[in-house]
């Protein structure tokens, strides 16, 4: 066990933000003001899916997917699979549709299908949600920085001095995140995120590596330690089973399936900010041949994620279990190891590797929670009376407000932080992604037309009978939705829609 020099985490910390920075300048070069949302459409598809993956995968997904094998094997893996269905339906359904109107934030779709009510609802819907799941990704990702830096034992966590020391890391990680977004927007976003995908798999493939040196494991050695992991908190299963087929757990791999669709079109598909990179190709056919690389590399970077789990789980097995490494729980296992018992080498790229997953993520929600308000509330699309200066100075002034809520989101975590409240904030930014589902669905698939006003009641309404449903579900069946809980929630929103329609109102 070694510790990180402080001075090599400022130094690692203070490269890699400059090599973002120099990205950002060239591609914020000769900009127009419209080009902070749209990229002027000049994206290559093939850069754009690459970079998606480093979105997609979170600071959160980064240290908890791993861990989280010691719990629950590779039960992931059916919800990744259920990922590349969820790609291609927005590749042939959603993607069409926004080319088509020449969308630049999709919720303008709702606005010219329903009505200013349902289309305020649906940005709404979309801030919240983006607001809510942005603030926590981050939040867990500067708790981890925060932890590599030494702190004087008097301090009391949480005490006043603790957490002004916090709050200054945050303050430092927002402000930088700011300056390479706020010129650049989306173009920045979609190269960046390449670099930052590569490092991120790049700290994962090194960590594999050096466990397997550690554990003396050439390749047949690792793959053969893999498959015959047996896992000690789930008896009787391996760490490499993939297919859970108890109907009652929330793990089910059809349930798994089946919610890795409707989990893509709904947090990707109907994603302002993970849509907005897809808009930036230069046509339909891009933007299709995009949806469908992501597809398949996410399926490949998650299942090295998982393999990575199940040799952190074995290398903790054969030192003693986690009580050994002072481990009190799954999310802390790979930066433990990897910063602590692999060698200051990997420490450097796990850090890196974190910081990369964090960017893509925190940087894609302040730009299309900018876009977003830019388009949809102070309408730079349609109103005559700003020119390009005053668009600058709103642009400039909401993405300065949505970082400074994003600190004070992450403070107010951190003082009140435990598992519980983390959890809940998590479950509650998912659930508005239902709403968006069936508000989108219905305008797709009926031709009916709705009492407008009716839309902000439904899409409030929708979240809370599935907390409900769900609640009576577990309490007298035993049966966990799960993940599934989103398509309950599109399906409600939906029902609410259909019985709030117009009589005899059909769109032509």
């Amino acid at each position: 066990m070694h510790q990180f020099p402080l001075w090599l985490l400022i130094t690692a910390f203070v490269l890699y933000t400059a090599v973002m920075f120099i990205i950002s300048w060239f591609t914020s070069r000769k900009m127009s003001s419209n080009s902070f949302f749209s990229g002027d459409r000049k994206a290559p598809w093939f850069v754009v899916a690459y970079g998606m993956v480093g979105t997609s995968i979170s600071g959160v997904t980064f240290i908890s997917v791993p861990g989280n094998v010691l719990s629950q094997n590779f039960y992931y893996m059916p919800l990744v699979f259920g990922f590349v269905g969820g790609y291609i339906v927005i590749a042939k359904i959603l993607l069409p549709l926004y080319y088509k109107m020449n969308l630049t934030s999709i919720y303008t779709y709702l606005g010219e299908r329903f009505g200013i009510y349902t289309y305020k609802t649906g940005t709404s819907v979309f801030m919240v949600s983006r607001i809510l799941g942005a603030a926590v990704r981050i939040f867990v990702v500067t708790l981890v920085l925060y932890a590599f830096i030494p702190k004087s034992p008097e301090w009391v966590e949480h005490s006043a001095t603790d957490v002004l020391l916090f709050a200054l890391v945050t303050f430092i990680f927002l402000t930088i995140l700011y300056f390479y977004t706020y010129k650049g927007g989306v173009k920045t976003i979609i190269w960046t995120d390449v670099l930052q995908t590569t490092f991120m798999l790049l700290a994962v493939f090194l960590t594999i590596y050096f466990i397997c040196k550690e554990m003396n494991w050439n390749f047949s050695g690792m793959v053969s330690a893999v498959a015959g992991g047996e896992n000690p908190n789930l008896p009787g299963t391996r760490y490499a089973q993939m297919f859970d087929w108890n109907w009652h757990s929330a793990t089910n791999a059809v349930k798994q399936f089946i919610a890795g669709i409707f989990m893509t079109v709904a947090m990707t598909g109907l994603d302002q900010g993970m849509i907005q990179k897809s808009l930036a190709c230069k046509n339909i056919g891009a933007a299709q041949k995009n949806m469908y690389s992501t597809g398949v590399i996410a399926v490949v970077a998650n299942y090295f994620f998982l393999l990575l789990g199940v040799l952190l789980c074995l290398y903790v097995q054969s030192v003693g279990g986690m009580q050994a490494l002072d481990i009190v729980k799954t999310d802390e296992i790979f930066p433990t190891i990897a910063s602590q018992y692999l060698g200051l080498g990997v420490g450097i790229f796990f850090l890196i590797g974190l910081i990369s997953a964090s960017y893509p993520s925190a940087g894609n929600g302040l730009t299309s929670l900018t876009t977003s308000y830019c388009v949809d509330f102070a309408r730079f699309n349609t109103r005559t009376d700003l020119d390009d200066r005053k668009k600058k100075i709103i642009k400039n002034k909401a993405h300065a407000f949505f970082a400074f809520l994003f600190f004070l989101i992450i403070v107010v975590l951190y003082i009140i932080s435990n598992d519980a409240v983390v959890n809940l904030v998590y479950k509650l930014a998912s659930y508005t992604y239902g709403p968006l589902l069936g508000l989108f669905f219905f305008g797709i698939f009926t031709k009916y037309r709705i009492k407008d006003k009716a839309a902000p009641y439904i899409a409030v309404a929708a979240p809370v009978l599935c907390l409900i449903i769900n609640f009576l579900c577990k309490k007298l069946f035993g049966f966990d939705l799960g993940f599934t809980l989103l398509i309950v929630n599109g399906i409600i929103t939906f029902a609410g829609l259909y019985l709030m329609r117009e009589s005899a109102s059909k769109v032509k």
